[in-house]
């Protein structure tokens, strides 16, 4: 919807997002081609995640933020238990890390094929939606579902089910699959990479606006691969530390038309980005071969700062999850403990991993019997926010000759290229009562 103001200016407001996770509108007014406001309006209910896990149990924190998210629920399983791993001083063994990241690969290809072929690509091919899109392309759309549905299979397989999976645990997983179960899914693995690579090929080929972020990029970087279940944070201007440090640097904080947080880097008032963009211009160097290749005949070079061409990232890491589960899968051999022992004790531990949407961060503070005392989670999403604003800033300004449709539709195409996951991000309001 726009109109326009007494004063001459314009508002253009859209109450409810269409193809995002979760309830938001956006809300930006303009006159004489200058953006006077932009909020991106997250008004989902916050759920308050961070106060239930005050007075849990330290082994308690996988199954409860499972529940935060039923596309990325591995994430929260992750991150929370390298922190609580962390705050108790247990390291797992490089087994069990080797299946949490082919836990996360499947995270991973679910969540990135939905939002390649359902929620985004109808943006770029001129549909409302993916119901009309697969009308005129439903060879398309049928190899999007197929995709996805070989990432549920593979979290089925080493999860125990597809949405909050129930096989992780502190200290590693209630049980490994056999050789025979991973096997069983390979077949579906493979052939979705070669889709995979066919998807590449298909949204390079989108028609994209000539668009450059000048936003600091931050992300994990492990000591070897591409950075999914783990690793140290980097950011694009050389900055360095370790996760356990992360409260340090990123400093959440509330704004009134949103009920989730937004955070800044190093106390900086300019955003920063986390996600696809951010992981793949840090880490193009650790992509598998597959996916460095068809990086590069995508066109997309070393670095990528166009927010457009997300979706090519995301279909590259696409092919990067799919033959990395084909890696770990053929050299499984199950032969370890598939847990290690995490007895509690007081600590303040520290852990992070890379959503499909960027870096998750996970704190707690635990007593000397494991209780927890304090929790603190900063999703991607929060993170993302100040930058999605600024882009409409800068978009709107750059695009004001187009009609208000075409323009309606080009901010909230740019609101997408997030793949925002709103209720993740609204897990907690600081709430002041003043009774004066």
């Amino acid at each position: 919807m726009s109109h326009k103001l007494t004063d001459g200016g314009h508002v253009m407001h859209v109450g409810t997002l269409a193809r995002v996770e979760g309830e938001g509108a956006m809300h930006i007014e303009y006159r004489d081609g200058t953006v006077t406001d932009v909020q991106l309006r997250i008004y989902e209910p916050p759920r308050f995640y961070e106060a239930f896990l005050r007075g849990r149990a330290h082994t308690e924190p996988p199954d409860i933020t499972a529940r935060i998210c039923g596309i990325c629920p591995v994430a929260y399983q992750m991150s929370a238990c390298w922190a609580v791993e962390d705050a108790c001083g247990v390291e797992v063994l490089e087994e069990i890390r080797l299946m949490r990241r082919l836990l996360y690969c499947g995270e991973w290809i679910e969540s990135h094929a939905l939002h390649v072929f359902l929620l985004h690509a109808p943006d770029f091919l001129g549909y409302d939606g993916a119901v009309e899109m697969a009308a005129d392309h439903p060879a398309v759309v049928e190899r999007g579902l197929r995709m996805k549905k070989a990432g549920n299979d593979l979290m089925d397989t080493v999860g125990g089910r597809s949405v909050h999976p129930v096989n992780v645990k502190v200290g590693g997983f209630y049980r490994y699959p056999t050789r025979e179960e991973l096997r069983a899914v390979r077949p579906r693995l493979q052939r979705a990479l070669d889709e995979a690579l066919e998807t590449v090929r298909l949204v390079a080929g989108f028609d994209f606006p000539d668009v450059e972020q000048p936003y600091e990029y931050l992300s994990l970087r492990a000591e070897s691969g591409y950075p999914i279940e783990s690793g140290s944070v980097v950011t694009s201007s050389g900055g360095a530390f370790p996760v356990r440090d992360f409260t340090k640097h990123i400093e959440e904080f509330h704004v009134a038309h949103s009920n989730a947080l937004h955070a800044r880097l190093d106390g900086s008032p300019d955003p920063y980005v986390v996600g696809p963009l951010a992981r793949y211009s840090l880490n193009a160097d650790r992509l598998s071969d597959p996916a460095r290749e068809a990086a590069r005949d995508a066109g997309l070079g070393d670095t990528c700062r166009n927010p457009f061409r997300s979706i090519v990232v995301r279909a590259v890491e696409l092919v990067e999850a799919y033959h990395e589960a084909l890696r770990i899968i053929d050299g499984w051999t199950g032969s370890g403990p598939a847990s290690v022992p995490v007895p509690p004790r007081a600590g303040e531990g520290f852990g992070a991993s890379e959503a499909p949407r960027g870096v998750l961060f996970h704190r707690y503070v635990l007593d000397e019997g494991g209780i927890i005392r304090d929790a603190q989670i900063v999703p991607p999403t929060s993170q993302n926010q100040p930058s999605v604003e600024a882009d409409l800033r800068t978009m709107v300004q750059a695009w004001s000759d187009l009609d208000d449709h075409a323009l309606q539709h080009r901010c909230e195409q740019a609101i997408r290229n997030y793949d925002p996951c709103i209720s993740c991000a609204t897990h907690f309001l600081d709430l002041t009562v003043d009774r004066g």
